[in-house]
Parts: C-alpha cells; sequence; structure tokens
C-alpha cells in the first residue's frame, strides 16, 4: 500500500461524501479507492469511514484523522514547493471555474502574463455561470459574482462591480428612450431576463436616484442564465440590460448600447474568490488568488466616464 495514495484517497472521501465521486477525481477505479482505504483502516486498526448502500459517513476516529491528513498534504505540498526552482516557481495543476463574461474579456486576456510569471502553473478552466460544487467537482476555486451564500466556504472578497444600465440603438428606435425606471415596467418596454443559478429565476434591480428608490422588474421575452448570451440578447436589441461596465465599455464606445438613467446608481456587485474550507491554499492556488485580485483591482479602478 502506498501511505499517501492511501491517504489521499481517504481524504478525498470524505470531502465528497462518495467512493464514486473521488474514484472520478483521482482519475482512479472505484475499486482501486475502495481498496487504498481499506487497506488504511487494516493498518491502523480502526474503522474511519460507515458505508451503507446510500452515504458514506465518517465515524469519529476517521474526524480526527482527516484533519491530521490533511495538514499532512497540506506539508508535503509545501515541502515540494519549497524546494528551490519550486519556490520561485509554483507548479502544478489548478482547477478553477469562472463567469463567462470576465472569462473572455478580463481574465483569458491577461493569462499571457500570468503563464510568463508562472510557467509551470497548469489551469484547467471551468467557464460558466452555473453554482459549482466545489469539493465534489475537485474545483480549487471559483470566481463569482453577488453575496456569497455559502458560508461554509473560504473567500477572499474582489473589488466590487460597478453597475450600469444599457439599451441598443434599435430597440430605442423601436421603442422609445426611458428617463425614469419605473418605465421598465410599463407594457411598452422589455428587459432582458438574468437567470441566477442560486435560485434559476431573474430578480428585481434596485436603483437610487434623485431623492428616490426604485425596483425593477420588469417583463421579458427571454430569460438566459450565461452572461455573454445575456450581452448578446441586448446587442440585439432584445431588452433593456444591466451590465458591470467591463462588459458594456466597448460597447458604448462604439455606440451598440446606449446607457440610461446616469443619474441614477444601481448598488455595485460585490465579487469573491471561494475556495473548500478544508482544501489548502497551496503556493500555485496562493499566486492565482492574488494575480485575480490585482487584476479586478485595475478594472475596478479605472476612471469614471463622464455621461454623453
Amino acid at each position: 500500500m502506498d501511505r499517501f495514495d492511501a491517504m489521499l484517497a481517504f481524504a478525498r472521501v470524505v470531502e465528497t461524501g462518495s467512493f464514486t465521486k473521488a474514484a472520478e477525481t483521482l482519475h482512479m477505479s472505484r475499486t482501486s479507492v475502495t481498496q487504498l482505504v481499506q487497506q488504511l483502516e487494516a493498518r491502523l486498526r480502526v474503522r474511519l469511514l460507515n458505508r451503507t448502500t446510500r452515504r458514506v459517513n465518517v465515524t469519529a476516529d476517521g474526524t480526527a484523522y482527516y484533519e491530521r491528513v490533511v495538514r499532512l498534504l497540506a506539508d508535503m505540498d509545501d515541502a515540494e514547493t519549497s524546494l528551490s526552482s519550486a519556490s520561485a516557481s509554483p507548479r502544478g495543476r489548478l482547477r478553477v471555474d469562472v463567469p463567462s463574461p470576465l472569462a473572455r474579456m478580463i481574465l483569458v486576456p491577461a493569462l499571457p502574463d500570468f503563464h510568463a510569471r508562472y510557467p509551470d502553473i497548469q489551469l484547467d478552466m471551468g467557464v460558466s455561470d452555473r453554482t459549482v460544487d466545489l469539493i465534489g467537482e475537485n474545483v480549487d476555486c471559483v470566481v463569482r459574482g453577488g453575496e456569497l451564500t455559502d458560508q461554509s466556504l473560504m473567500a477572499r472578497r474582489l473589488p466590487d462591480l460597478q453597475l450600469g444600465v444599457y439599451a441598443a440603438p434599435g430597440y430605442l428606435d423601436r421603442l422609445g428612450t426611458p428617463v425614469h425606471p419605473r418605465e421598465l415596467e410599463d407594457t411598452n418596454h422589455r428587459i432582458v431576463g438574468f437567470l441566477w443559478a442560486r435560485t434559476g429565476k431573474a430578480f428585481p434591480y434596485a436603483m437610487h436616484g434623485d431623492g428616490e428608490s426604485a425596483t425593477v422588474h420588469g417583463r421579458y421575452v427571454l430569460a438566459v442564465d450565461d452572461g455573454n448570451a445575456y450581452l448578446a440578447a441586448g446587442l440585439a436589441g432584445l431588452g433593456i440590460l444591466w451590465l458591470p461596465d467591463y462588459m458594456a465599455e466597448a460597447h458604448r464606445a462604439r455606440g451598440e448600447l446606449v446607457p440610461l438613467f446616469e443619474s441614477w446608481r444601481l448598488d455595485p456587485m460585490p465579487m469573491y474568490v471561494a475556495f473548500p474550507p478544508n482544501r489548502h491554499v497551496s503556493a500555485k492556488l496562493r499566486v492565482f488568488i492574488d494575480w485575480v485580485v490585482a487584476l479586478m483591482a485595475q478594472h475596478a479602478t479605472k476612471p469614471a466616464r463622464r455621461a454623453g
């Protein structure tokens, strides 16, 4: 029995709650994972896991052992990365998941700089707006917008995204330019709906201006759950959009989107990088998070554009 492989297999079963899921994340067969855990239990002479046909539960001894194993695996990772060249250049594979517009417009274009600095880090980047099961899918970290609802996760706050309201010129030519947010509740106007992964529903937007507040629900002919599709729908004139500045900037400069309600303020969108609570922040994960924080700060601190 390879003790390292056995400890890693045991830790992954605990984290995923399943021998099958653990095997998938480790790229091993379920039989191999089962045998490694059984051999580990035999060597320790304690039961680490209680198995039923439906679920796997950690015993009291297993919980105590898991906490020690996680620290040991983390120390081993640190030992590797502290060696000469590894210390200067973190290495290894990182699995991350990021929103599709953020990947397309900010992260991916900046990756040549990241890989020039850290050529030995291999990124597996999931690009989606869905809710990711970090432990079950063996993802090291996610970048997400909105409030962090899973309080069990560790997170590092990123700069907030500033938002604006926009419409395509063709939409405004057909339906007119609204001057007050409440006009978007009229039957004449349409928004593009965004279906948030956590609820599967569109939610209202709160706006503040001129000593009053307005909450806009709006009506839509199309709702999507992907940021790139959301932007494309607005550019096609299917409705009014609420967009982060970084998504709207180039289209506004080319006259493809027109800003609305510029005297009104929208609450900014919080952003964060989140990772599992028991996942060691390795050197490669730490430098990636630091890079994302610095990159987002550059976009958040761009000078505000003048109206008109």
